[in-house]
């Protein structure tokens, strides 16, 4: 804490560990390669009905498309796919062994406090009081990402090995409903991008800063 000769009191609160931080950026950088990745794949055959005949249900444009073709969106998409995995194993065994995710994870006792924070965020309302690190709103965000993070993990190890986990396919419902869910499951976390970056963007530069150094400054009066 310190205070400047305007007699105004500068704190800086430590909220992000490093394993959170190495994880958000990995989770980032590791989505952005699948999702785009993902939609060149999809984009070879954007259906989920039959081949033949064949009905497209949407052509996703080539700009939003990483890997140049199908055979390099493949090897994209399977190389990043560990990453992404892996980081969210290790994200998950974090939280369950520090106990972070209680401040992460949406509890029943957050319900209440959603839609005032909506209001906050996309109606300009004052600012509900907050005392924990995570409000109920971006609580409520991150853990339906997590949940489609975990999603997308599972219908994509049916697509990817399909014969060896065949159970898994038909638990699914079969291939066509996997390849329905793990389309659904990037839509859900293309969704998330624009409200994270919101919420970021409304809490100010010491909010995006301490996602590096994992010190959160704030300026009281």
């Amino acid at each position: 804490m310190v205070i400047d000769g305007g007699l105004r009191i500068h704190r800086a609160t430590y909220e992000h560990p490093y394993v959170v931080r190495l994880c958000h950026w990995l989770s980032a950088i590791s989505s952005i390669a699948m999702i785009g990745s993902g939609i060149e794949i999809f984009r070879a055959f954007p259906g989920f009905g039959a081949k033949i005949p064949q009905h497209d249900l949407v052509q996703a444009p080539a700009w939003m498309a990483f890997g140049g073709w199908l055979g390099g969106a493949l090897q994209l998409h399977f190389t990043f796919m560990w990453l992404f995995a892996g980081t969210g194993l290790l994200y998950v065994v974090y939280q369950i062994w520090s106990r972070n995710y209680q401040q992460v994870l949406f509890a029943p006792s957050d319900v209440r406090g959603v839609w005032p924070m909506f209001r906050h965020y996309f109606f300009f309302k004052p600012k509900p009081l907050i005392v924990e690190s995570y409000n109920p709103l971006q609580k409520l965000a991150y853990t339906i990402a997590i949940m489609l993070g975990m999603l997308s993990v599972v219908t994509g190890v049916a697509l990817y090995k399909p014969v060896q986990f065949h159970w898994l396919v038909w638990l699914l419902g079969g291939f066509r409903w996997v390849r329905l869910e793990h389309f659904l499951a990037m839509i859900g976390l293309l969704s998330f991008i624009p409200g994270h970056l919101l919420m970021v963007a409304i809490h100010g530069w010491s909010n995006f800063a301490s996602m590096f150094s994992g010190w959160k400054g704030e300026t009281m009066a």
